[in-house]
């Protein structure tokens, strides 16, 4: 019999694969080099030119808020007025405001040196690791430096500023800030071109067009409004939740990653810890319980005491179910690799004593949300409400029903299984997610939800049809064939409220489309509810017998999957992340690397996604036609590598939110030369006043 090509072999040698390694370092390193270099430049370029020159600079970019408050100081007449020798320079500049890689050869390495060998592998492994962990405290070492030379440059020039805007005295000096204050103040009236004033241009708009602009690589977004009325406390619960998700989201995809690059190179590694069967797991309950569960969880204590006008009824509650949840899953994690496991169905791979710590977290979520909601404000229960709290009892009641042995044996174990993974997936995500979105999109749309009575009629049909479709996924199995058209039926009748709920989220957006294009959340949102839509028909599509027979058991539900907890959940929850952690630190994202995130993870999705689900529908054909089993694995190799190429997309936006975070939760924001200025002077202004 003819040989099959081994056609998922690895294809480097240990020494090609140290090579790539090599360069791959030196990429990181000269990244960060030029991050450094970049840093310096801009310090350099803060404190170059000359005394004059800064100062010019910065008074160029006062906004009409500081011009206003530097004349009120000026007007008091308390400051001492005494000539400036740089007030003549003043008026000159003043006035004009109102005016106007090496390439490098690799080495061959010897033939001789086994590179293959363990022991050699171990010990550039060993030798790497604290190589690259002093270059990484290195570079931190020096960014750190660089800021505490910043701080302290900022603030000799603030004071250096402030001395400067304390002699200035000339009348009219005054009067060009006021001129240059008025300028910065002007807004068009929005009947310039109706006829009611001259057609002229007052402004100078286009006999003077500037051809000095530098034009940005994305376009600016709207700012968040920081909220200065929350509690710190559950700001600090909030941000541990959210900051504890993202840690777990790193960590399960990185798994995940592993696991798609291994569908290509299955003999990566020789380890039992490291085997797909046992990885698997790790992944899936990782982003499940630890990435997504985390991240709704963190935003419903944000959520809770927002729209029922009171505090959280309990922080220290909270406190303890982030510590529970973040247990259970390393825990978890541990003993999944270790072999550990219930074996009894999927999504339930955690045995029950590990799995009990995150039931007791949503019991004492579950009381503290009630209380809070118990004591509210308000008369009615707003909506997001009755989605969250509904999701927290519904996984209590399936996670008891998945756990407890009475009815584990033969199909009613395959039932019971049914039941937990759907219901999970739709009562729990998709439930407590869909909460969220009626808080967070009204909220960046500064608008209300489009209808109240839709988003109901989606929560009853929800639970109506949802819980009946568990067995969707055993359609031609033993179990009762009339529990198989039941769960067809009610994935039909999904439709009712996925329909119901696109549609309320669409028409929300109604007369606010142009808000899109200036903001940084709602692409998330938007790109949600579309996966929304098409991702839970899908579901419905594929519940009928005849797709059934074709897609079930290939790659068609990995795709699924993915759509939907990664389309709609992570989107979504990504989108509520980005709003309110601005409001909570007042530290805005990078713009820049917000979009990158977005197009990363949408572009790796369908990468990950369309491949597959083309595949597995050629692959299921192949079935039906009776062809051997092995022709099918052959089929699939490309869009294997197409998944790979996906999710390491994914992976790389994941990264960039992880940076986003960490950006947004720093406590050191960069001072403001002209604020302190200003504070200098009036710290100054007043204490003249009071020796007077």
């Amino acid at each position: 019999m003819e040989q099959m090509p081994n056609i998922y072999s690895l294809q480097l040698g240990w020494q090609e694969m140290t090579m790539v390694a090599f360069v791959v370092l030196l990429l990181v390193l000269l990244g960060v080099l030029l991050s450094l270099y970049h840093r310096v430049v801009h310090i350099r370029n803060n404190t170059g030119g000359g005394t004059d020159f800064r100062l010019k600079r910065h008074v160029e970019q006062f906004s009409s808020e500081q011009l206003e408050m530097l004349l009120q100081q000026k007007r008091r007449g308390t400051v001492k007025q005494k000539a400036s020798p740089l007030s003549k320079k003043a008026v000159m500049f003043i006035a004009g405001l109102s005016a106007g890689l090496p390439a490098f050869a690799q080495e061959t390495t010897a033939s001789g040196i086994a590179w293959g060998n363990a022991g050699i592998v171990i010990t550039l492994v060993l030798i790497g690791i604290p190589v690259l962990c002093g270059l990484v405290l290195m570079v931190i070492k020096i960014r750190r430096t660089l800021f505490r030379y910043q701080q302290r440059q900022n603030d000799a020039l603030a004071g250096e500023l402030a001395q400067y805007l304390d002699g200035l005295s000339d009348p009219e000096v005054l009067d060009n800030l006021a001129e240059r204050k008025a300028a910065l103040e002007y807004t068009l009236t929005h009947t310039e071109l109706t006829g009611d004033v001259p057609v002229r241009d007052k402004r100078g708009l286009i006999a003077s067009p500037r051809s000095d602009v530098n034009l940005p690589i994305a376009a600016l977004k709207k700012r968040a409004v920081r909220r200065p009325n929350i509690d710190s406390q559950l700001a600090k619960l909030v941000l541990w939740y959210i900051g504890t998700s993202a840690f777990w989201l790193l960590f399960g995809t990185t798994v995940g990653q592993y696991l798609g690059i291994k569908f290509i190179a299955p003999d990566a590694d020789q380890l039992s810890w490291l085997s797909f069967g046992r990885l698997r797991p790790v992944h899936t309950n990782a982003v499940f319980w630890g990435w997504a569960s985390l991240g709704m969880l963190g935003l419903g204590h944000y959520i809770v005491p927002r729209v029922s006008n009171v505090p959280l009824a309990s922080l220290r509650y909270g406190w303890y179910s982030l510590i529970l949840i973040n247990l259970t899953v390393l825990v978890g994690t541990v003993s999944l690799m270790a072999g550990i496991n219930n074996g009894g169905g999927e999504y339930r791979e955690y045995i029950w004593p590990i799995m009990l710590p995150f039931a007791v977290a949503l019991a004492l979520t579950l009381i503290n949300f009630l209380k809070t909601i118990a004591r509210r404000k308000t008369t009615e229960i707003y909506i997001s409400n009755w989605y969250m709290i509904s999701a927290i009892i519904f996984t209590i009641v399936i996670a008891l029903v998945a756990y407890l042995p009475f009815w584990q044996n033969g199909l009613g174990e395959v039932i019971v299984q049914g039941y937990y993974m759907h219901q999970g997936v739709g009562m729990w995500f998709m439930l407590f997610t869909l909460g969220i979105v009626y808080y967070f999109l009204p909220q960046q749309l500064n608008k209300p939800i489009y209808s109240y009575s839709l988003g109901i009629l989606a929560f009853w049909t929800q639970i109506l049809f949802y819980t009946l479709i568990g067995t969707h996924h055993f359609i031609f199995s033993a179990i009762p064939w009339w529990l198989q058209t039941v769960a067809i039926v009610g994935s039909a009748g999904m439709v009712i409220p996925v329909v119901a709920g696109t549609t309320n989220f669409l028409l929300t957006f109604r007369g606010a489309w142009y808000k899109v294009k200036d903001s940084y959340t709602l692409p998330f949102f938007l790109a949600g509810i579309i996966f929304y839509f098409t991702g839970s028909l899908q579901g419905t599509a594929e519940a009928f017998r005849y797709t059934n027979l074709i897609w079930h058991f290939t790659d068609f539900t990995v795709a699924h999957s993915h759509l939907t907890m990664y389309g709609i959940i992570s989107f979504l929850l990504w989108g509520s992340m980005y709003a309110v952690v601005p409001r909570l630190t007042g530290q805005e994202p990078p713009q820049l690397t917000v979009g990158a995130h977005f197009w990363f993870a949408l572009i790796g999705l369908l990468f990950y996604t369309v491949p597959l689900m083309y595949g597995s529908t050629l692959k299921g054909l192949s079935w039906l036609e009776g062809k051997p089993f092995i022709d099918s694995v052959v089929l699939m190799a490309p869009y294997w590598l197409w998944r790979a190429i996906g999710g390491s997309l994914m992976w790389l936006s994941h990264l960039l939110f992880a940076y986003n975070l960490y950006k947004m939760f720093r406590t050191e924001p960069q001072s403001n030369i002209v604020e302190t200025a200003l504070a200098k002077l009036t710290d100054k202004t007043v204490s003249t006043a009071e020796t007077r």
